[in-house]
């Protein structure tokens, strides 16, 4: 195809980071009017290559081509007035100002010298929103919108810079199934209307269901151009990870043992003080793993944190054997046997600041193991431990000193997987334990967390990702509005699953 026809045509980039070469003589180009998905495990140099392209890194060498011309991109505003708009992974968005605000940010209409046009800004993002079915209220709080309007106010703020090539980095990573088919009916209208759209993600299925054609990227280089068309998941997945990657999970049946924790008629409420669990109750026994499945923001979370020591109930009791655990924090219920993997890595689960080996020791540190008499740690014991865990968990870093926030999303939640199974607990509650993971880290931590299980540990997993609780489970509770609605069987259809996770379907075995 010739260089006039290329909405972005990437030659030769390279970038270099203090011992990672991040992009290796890299080229990448898209058409326009397409939806190109560029796909790599965490690490592959994906985010590095389009942040080049939006201005946020300058590559060392290579050459950017922008609708057939060169371009020197020096920063964003270079990337902005070429066309250029990014949707990040992680929203830059201030939860305070309105939507409109968010949207305006910088570009402010502004009627007089220093005061800021409403009318005119509502204006604008109205007739935005109009042309591409994006409905939006501009005077709400961004803060009190839930994630996929969240997401389509960026996508509007990178419109409203007159963006016609869009990067969307990891854009399904937060959002339920629901506000993923809505997202993608929007793509589908942004192309139609004239919009390139560069699509970066893990998931497969997602990649297949919406682009055209998709780039594979592995360890810095380029090792594939696919045509969506004419593909499928696993050969995506080997080109991913240089092997073959086992899609499905392998375990033999469960062989269930006694009850380990029984939850009885849970109630608790939201940080706002709603209820968000209205009397839930469930047994989980030993060497089982026991599926939770609903639509996020149905109780799942506050579900989880309760049991984990770290949200108070409102009624009912928890019980660990014939302890009784319902007023536990954090760290005694640690010390009785519960290990917690949390659905937020960077904010609960990690101190980004910390290096490895002070993240290996979390909610453990003041035990005899890692301390002697509370207060002062054992160094020695603690770096032994976190090598043996870098080690089983296969771990990629040069070092046990390294900082968590400069691992890799997979790696950072194999630290918390490692520091949470290495403590051989009885109950393990995992709490969205792949999410934003790439598809090598996905296939190691469903086989540790089976292996868990086969080793006599009750496993309480939630996740947002129906097949993911579906392949693992070996029975799967359905949550609705803060109940347990059904347990299920773990071979039960799809269809009956989605309608029971959105209020319909009739019960069965044991829901409250």
């Amino acid at each position: 195809m010739s260089d006039e026809q290329l909405a972005v045509d990437m030659r030769g980039i390279t970038k270099q980071f203090p011992g990672v070469l991040a992009n290796n003589h890299v080229d990448f180009s898209v058409r326009p009017g397409e939806i190109h998905a560029l796909v790599g495990e965490n690490g592959a140099g994906k985010s590095t290559l389009m942040n080049i392209l939006y201005g946020l890194f300058p590559p060392d060498s290579g050459e950017i081509h922008i609708n057939g011309k060169q371009a020197h991109i020096g920063g964003p505003r270079d990337a902005i007035a070429l066309g250029i708009g990014m949707v990040h992974q992680h929203f830059m968005l201030i939860p305070v100002f309105s939507v409109g605000e968010n949207i305006m940010l910088g570009r402010e209409p502004v009627a007089g010298p220093d005061f800021y046009d409403h009318a005119r800004a509502r204006t604008a993002i109205n007739e935005l929103t109009k042309r591409y079915g994006l409905a939006l209220n501009p005077d709400a709080r961004m803060g009190d919108l839930p994630v996929g309007l969240q997401q389509r106010a960026e996508i509007v703020k990178v419109l409203y810079r007159g963006a016609n090539i869009l990067i969307l980095d990891e854009p399904t990573g937060v959002l339920t199934p629901q506000e993923t088919k809505e997202l993608f009916v929007v793509l589908r209208d942004l192309v139609k209307s004239g919009k390139t759209i560069i699509f970066i993600s893990h998931k497969l299925k997602e990649v297949l269901e919406i682009s055209d054609r998709i780039t594979v990227m592995r360890r810095g280089k380029v090792v594939g151009h696919l045509t969506t068309k004419q593909t499928n998941e696993e050969e995506i997945a080997t080109m991913m990870v240089g092997r073959e990657v086992l899609l499905r999970v392998d375990k033999k049946p469960a062989t269930p043992g006694a009850v380990v924790m029984r939850v009885e008629n849970i109630s608790a409420n939201t940080d706002r003080g709603v209820p968000a669990l209205k009397g839930v109750s469930f047994e989980l026994r030993q060497g089982e793993i026991l599926g939770i499945a609903g639509v996020e923001g149905n109780g799942q979370s506050e579900l989880m944190e309760v049991l984990a020591g770290t949200r108070q109930v409102t009624g009912g009791r928890v019980l660990l054997g014939d302890r009784d655990i319902t007023t536990y924090d954090a760290r005694t219920e640690r010390g009785a046997g519960v290990a917690f993997i949390p659905e937020d890595r960077r904010g609960t689960g990690l101190v980004l600041s910390f290096s490895i080996a002070e993240n290996s020791i979390l909610g453990r540190e003041r035990s005899p193991t890692f301390s002697w008499n509370e207060f002062v740690l054992k160094l020695v014991a603690i770096k032994e431990w976190a090598r043996r865990l870098v080690k089983e968990f296969d771990i990629r870093t040069p070092s046990i000193e390294v900082a968590a926030r400069n691992l890799s999303g997979g790696n950072q939640q194999k630290v918390i997987v490692a520091r949470e199974m290495g403590s051989k607990p009885k109950v393990l509650l995992a709490a969205q334990p792949t999410r934003g993971v790439d598809i090598g880290a996905i296939e190691f931590i469903h086989r540790r967390i089976v292996q868990e299980r086969d080793e006599g540990t009750a496993v309480l997993l939630v996740s947002a990702e129906l097949d993911e609780v579906r392949s693992l489970s070996d029975r799967i509770a359905v949550m609705y509005e803060g109940r347990i609605v059904s347990i299920e069987p773990p071979d039960a259809a799809e269809e009956r699953l989605g309608l029971l996770m959105t209020g319909g379907g009739a019960p069965r075995e044991g829901a409250a």
